[in-house]
């Protein structure tokens, strides 16, 4: 794993590496499409919470998004996309990312996260099953691959029902 990689918030000059990045770390333009719908919603789209990963050379690798979802009426973030180059995948590129967007939202004040991701995966970033937090999606998916985290335990967490941005079409 490298330890050396630099984090930095997306700047509106990069978008096309954000892209590139989506692109090449997904099987089609699903992934890469849906970051530009969210980063044209002004209601899912938060500044500072997109994050890069950039190799020691300067390349971007890795990305981690966090965009404003809600729990019934109340605020929370939804984390994803979240990729990585293939050629800097399984060397940290995705996790500094990751750390850093959660760090930031900590920052900012955010307390929920969720992710619908890989059950192996996002559990080393603190991330539970949302079904112990009284969370659902408003859609069929396996408790295990729907995720929550409190950025801050010794607040409340809302219960109920997670809504996407629009973007995500669920």
């Amino acid at each position: 794993m490298t330890s050396s990689w630099i984090t930095r918030p997306e700047n509106a000059a990069d978008a096309a590496a954000v892209r590139e990045i989506n692109l090449a770390a997904f099987p089609g333009p699903h992934e890469a499409d849906l970051v530009e719908a969210l980063r044209a919603d002004p209601q899912a789209w938060l500044p500072g919470l997109a994050w890069l990963a950039e190799a020691p050379g300067g390349e971007l690798a890795g990305y981690a998004l966090l965009t404003r979802c809600h729990v019934g009426d109340s605020p929370a973030l939804a984390l994803g996309p979240c990729a990585v180059r293939p050629g800097h995948q399984r060397q940290g590129a995705g996790s500094a990312a990751i750390r850093a967007a959660l760090r930031a939202a900590r920052e900012q004040g955010e307390n929920l996260v969720v992710v619908l991701g890989h059950a192996e995966y996002y559990p080393r970033f603190g991330f539970t099953p949302a079904s112990g937090f009284g969370l659902r999606p408003s859609f069929e998916v396996e408790d295990k691959y729907m995720m929550a985290l409190a950025l801050d335990p010794e607040r409340p967490v809302p219960n109920g029902v997670i809504r996407y941005a629009a973007a995500f079409g669920v």
